[in-house]
């Protein structure tokens, strides 16, 4: 049982025990409380045809009611017989409740910037779906430059509206700002499921703008703050508030796998010896860290390594970060968007007062900006899906036409970074397929950006290398012993071809090698 008392912004509620928990008003503006409606009534808004801008990155803060009632509504409409599509922007990717809903009346024309979603993932692969995959720098400068057309309408979910009607932000912030600032009309998501305790958590930056008006960003430490604790929007855009109480998508991490350990143990080994040859110092540098169980792993091991006061750059904060805070291996962390696991988000909740002094959570322009990665010498730690033996990396497609996911922030990362690593095993389907190939099907990130590259055989530091001698430190350290071979031979027939001897290939035989793997799974 859910009680909304909307005139007052109180939600009571019965617990599994039959408890009666009442939570805290969260709207304490009055103009926007008068606003408070349903999500139907509040879908209802959303008309055919406009793009809209929702909350969310990486399962974090998207909208939880809205986006399940608008897809209900489109379900109506078709049952009708009438078409009934809208393009649909996010700060990453989002769950089930958001692009799974849509994906699955058929109701997105198009997507961007980044997703995860199965449902959506198979339109897009159907070609029923559009979708733009774009560095997540990009995307703010690109919707204020029109390159994806006018922005109708803003679903974004926030902690809590203070008195004067100042947004909380919530457990992300990705491009919630520009959605704000660009859209004609703004829908509110209150969700009491969100802690109070995140208040003060957040900076949110103002001043980005286009050439020729841009400033240096004044930042010098992953620490400093150089905006606001708040989102800012004009009450008289807000065309509805809707409150809820419900929690993120929480994604259980697997404990580390033994290809897992073994990348990290790599990985660590090179950080020390970078540190005795005097190019990391003691407490290395801002680290960036991709999400999924390799990252975790990483994570894991620098808790447990030699590296002391640490900090972390990134877009994302995960469970591993979380235990590094927790321990003081970690000083501080900015990110975007937390992804965290069920306990993890428990432990957020219980300890949101410490955590609040040493996490920030930044707009996805200001945590991915390539000026600031730059200057702040990110050491980027992402996951791929294959790479070939000189060095590119393919992040985003099976077999090269297939989409998985997207680019995200990898690049923004991997291009501007003071060291750029690259993590995968060295075989995938069951050791069926290798994952270091003589050229990768879909390029992401190019030889020039990747310079680390690690798999539980090994790892290959490109750093001052020519393409011929990248090709066999790369076989020779990452391959897999059962396709190892196999690479080499590849590599000696391409250089005996006396064709293009700069990057030697044999461009036939290399495309064949995916379409082997397409057919049989197997060389």
């Amino acid at each position: 049982m859910v009680l909304l008392l909307a005139n007052f912004g109180i939600i009571i509620s019965e617990s599994k025990t039959g408890v009666i928990v009442i939570t805290a008003p969260r709207i304490l503006c009055p103009q926007l409380r008068e606003r408070i409606m349903s999500a139907k009534e509040a879908a209802a808004l959303i008309p055919s045809g406009v793009n809209v801008g929702m909350s969310g990155f990486t399962g974090a803060g998207y909208p939880k009611a809205v986006p399940q009632a608008l897809a209900e509504h489109i379900r109506e409409h078709r049952d009708r017989g009438e078409n009934y599509r809208i393009s649909v922007w996010t700060g990453a990717s989002t769950a089930p409740e958001l692009d799974g809903a849509l994906a699955e009346v058929d109701g997105i024309e198009m997507r961007l910037p980044y997703q995860s979603d199965p449902v959506c993932r198979q339109k897009i692969n159907e070609g029923r779906m559009e979708y733009i995959d774009i560095h997540l720098s990009h995307v703010a400068q690109h919707a204020w430059s029109g390159f994806f057309g006018k922005l109708d309408v803003a679903v974004i979910e926030v902690a809590g509206v203070t008195e004067d009607g100042k947004l909380i932000p919530s457990s992300s912030i990705g491009n919630n700002k520009t959605w704000i600032d660009q859209a004609d009309k703004v829908i509110l998501e209150v969700n009491h499921g969100q802690s109070s305790g995140l208040e003060g958590m957040h900076d949110v930056y103002y001043g980005t703008a286009l050439p020729p008006r841009r400033k240096p960003i004044q930042m010098t430490a992953p620490d400093d703050r150089i905006g606001e604790k708040y989102l800012l929007c004009p009450p008289e855009k807000v065309i509805a508030v809707v409150e809820t109480n419900a929690q993120d998508r929480n994604s259980r991490f697997s404990d580390p796998d033994e290809n897992s350990r073994r990348i990290a143990q790599h990985l660590l080994k090179f950080f020390e010896m970078e540190v005795e040859d005097n190019r990391l110092p003691q407490n290395l540098l801002p680290l960036q860290s991709g999400v999924g169980n390799i990252a975790n792993a990483v994570l894991a091991g620098l808790n447990d390594g030699p590296f002391e006061n640490l900090t972390a750059y990134t877009e994302v904060l995960q469970d591993g970060m979380l235990d590094m805070l927790k321990s003081g291996k970690l000083r501080m962390a900015s990110a975007t968007a937390f992804s965290l696991s069920p306990e993890a988000n428990r432990e957020l909740a219980r300890n949101i007062d410490f955590y609040r002094e040493r996490i920030i959570l930044r707009t996805q322009e200001i945590s991915n900006h390539p000026e600031v990665i730059r200057r702040l010498g990110i050491i980027a730690m992402n996951g791929m899906i294959e790479a070939d033996i000189y060095g590119n990396v393919n992040s985003t497609h099976v077999m090269g036409s297939r989409i998985m996911n997207g680019i995200g922030g990898s690049g923004d990362f991997a291009r501007n970074g003071y060291i750029s690593v690259f993590m995968t095993p060295s075989t995938a389907k069951g050791g069926a397929i290798s994952t270091i190939v003589p050229m990768v099907s879909h390029v992401d990130h190019t030889e020039h950006d990747v310079q680390i590259v690690v798999t539980e055989q090994g790892l290959a530091d490109l750093r001052g290398l020519a393409p011929r001698q990248r090709a066999l430190k790369i076989v020779e350290n990452c391959a897999h012993p059962d396709f190892k071979p196999k690479l080499l031979d590849y590599f000696e027939r391409a250089c005996a071809s006396g064709r293009g001897m700069h990057t030697p290939h044999l461009l036939g035989e290399a495309l064949s090698w995916h379409q082997r793997f397409e057919e049989t799974g197997q060389m």
